[in-house]
C-alpha cells in the first residue's frame, strides 16, 4: 500500500558530511509525521529527528547542531543532512511517516527497510 525507500548511506571519515533521502510511493493521501530512527549493534533502536507537517522538527540531544531533518511534500521525501559525523553515529537508519491513504481516514505508521551509515576513524 505505502513504501519507504532509504538511499544516500554508506562510508564516511569521521568529521565529514553525508545526506540521507527517503521517498514515499503508494496509495498516498497525506503524510503527517517524519522520522529519522537509528539501530546500532547491540543497542536499541532510537528517534534521531522528527519533522511535522507544519515544519516542526525535534532532535536527540546526541545529534543536535549536527544534523538537519527536512521534508518536500510535493514529492514525498524526507531528508536527513548529516555533518560533523562521529564514529557513534554508525548504524542502520531507518525512515519512518505517519501516511493516510484515504481522505478522512485515520493515518497509519510505515517503515522504510534502512540503510548503513559507517563512521571510519
Amino acid at each position: 500500500q505505502v513504501q519507504l525507500v532509504e538511499s544516500g548511506g554508506g562510508l564516511v571519515q569521521a568529521g565529514g558530511s553525508l545526506r540521507l533521502s527517503c521517498a514515499a510511493s503508494g496509495s498516498i493521501f497525506r503524510i503527517y509525521g517524519m522520522y529519522w530512527y537509528r539501530q546500532a549493534p547491540g543497542k536499541q533502536r532510537e528517534l534521531v529527528a522528527s519533522i511535522s507537517r507544519d515544519g516542526t522538527t525535534n532532535y536527540a540531544d546526541s545529534v543536535k547542531d549536527r544534523f538537519t531533518i527536512s521534508r518536500d511534500d510535493a514529492k514525498n521525501t524526507v531528508h536527513l543532512q548529516m555533518t560533523s559525523v562521529k564514529p557513534e553515529d554508525t548504524a542502520v537508519y531507518y525512515c519512518n511517516a505517519d501516511v493516510s491513504t484515504v481522505v478522512l481516514r485515520p493515518a497509519k505508521n510505515y517503515w522504510g527497510q534502512g540503510t548503513q551509515v559507517t563512521v571510519s576513524s
